[in-house]
């Protein structure tokens, strides 16, 4: 079979060009005139051109991709942010490619293997569990990385996070405010270094008015859990009137089984505060007052510190938190005198 594939040198032949100079126009970072970037253009739109860019990064030695290592999908702050990573790599001319492990340490290590094995110019972590001996691992072999929306427990690591426990502080204000007195926490992921500091916030905000939870319960960030948590919450004599969950995943599955298995009324009888702010949580069906973490700001940092990283050579001085938002809907009483800032 004949190969049809134009090629760069029937480009420049079409533009009047050199044949360096079409690679420099389909390179980032190089810099072409004007007039021949808008030659070379024409010419690769009138013949159906496709920049090989394979051939590119031998050249170049570098592969234009960034790898991102995600748990899963179902939390669809998770499906938010990698549509923003997609569009902001591509506007800063690279590919994404995205690897999926459970959160299991030596899942995560065998996909960053196969990342490395991909050359790769950055990886982006963004799994529940990024061990030390996985970031270790990438120091070893020099390969930039960022942990997003990831924590650690060595703070020196580049990490770009939401301020997780000033958000949980603000929600135990903010329900403590609303005359709740018995009020619990379904949790992420107690492993997790976001799970931990979201949790040690809200029983620092309860603090604040006397207040402890009645109960703090696990749920690893997964639904299912959740849904089991809250059954067993109402199934107790001391049921809670109001409820912290620990994202927002968690908490859609929270207020459906408090509408339809357990029959409750939302604020009226127990009041419901979720983390993260996606898309769904404004949706009337669930309308979830919720601590906001700023995806789009949270992602554009990320991508910031990884590329200068990659550029320069030189790591960043660890952990950068951005400030979450109390976003207050109708799933939550509302304190009287409402706003009040010291929330």
């Amino acid at each position: 079979m004949k190969d049809t594939r134009v090629t760069a040198a029937e480009v420049a032949k079409r533009a009047g060009v050199s044949q360096p100079t079409v690679s420099r126009v389909f390179t980032p970072g190089l810099h072409v005139s004007k007039i021949k970037e808008e030659r070379v253009r024409e010419a690769a739109r009138e013949l159906g051109y496709l920049p090989n860019t394979l051939a590119r990064s031998l050249n170049t030695g570098r592969s234009r991709t960034i790898g991102l290592v995600l748990a899963n999908l179902k939390n669809p702050f998770s499906t938010e942010a990698l549509q923003r990573f997609s569009r902001a790599l591509r506007d800063n001319g690279y590919h994404l490619l995205v690897f999926f492990a459970n959160d299991l340490d030596e899942d995560v290590d065998a996909v960053v293997e196969d990342l490395l094995a991909h050359q790769v110019d950055g990886i982006i972590l963004a799994s529940v569990s990024t061990s030390i001996r996985l970031t270790s691992r990438l120091d070893t072999v020099s390969i930039p990385f960022v942990l997003f929306n990831r924590g650690q427990e060595d703070r020196s690591l580049p990490s770009v996070t939401a301020s997780n426990f000033d958000g949980g502080r603000q929600a135990g204000r903010f329900l403590a405010s609303s005359g709740h007195r018995r009020i619990a926490h379904i949790a992420g992921w107690q492993k997790s270094v976001n799970g931990r500091e979201r949790q040690e916030g809200f029983i620092a905000g309860l603090a604040e008015f006397g207040l402890e939870p009645i109960s703090c319960i696990d749920c690893h960030f997964k639904r299912d859990m959740a849904v089991e948590a809250t059954i067993a919450l109402f199934a107790d004599a001391t049921r809670p009137e109001a409820i912290f969950v620990g994202n927002d995943d968690m908490a859609f599955g929270v207020i459906e089984t408090l509408r339809f298995t357990l029959g409750l009324h939302l604020p009226n009888d127990v009041s419901v505060v979720g983390f993260d702010d996606v898309t769904m949580a404004a949706w009337p069906s669930f309308d979830l007052t919720t601590l906001r973490q700023p995806a789009e700001m949270i992602v554009d940092t990320t991508v910031e510190m990884l590329l200068d990283m990659i550029e320069t050579g030189k790591r960043p001085e660890g952990r950068v938190e951005i400030s979450t938002a109390l976003i207050v809907r109708g799933s939550a009483r509302i304190p009287e005198g409402w706003p009040d800032e010291r929330l």
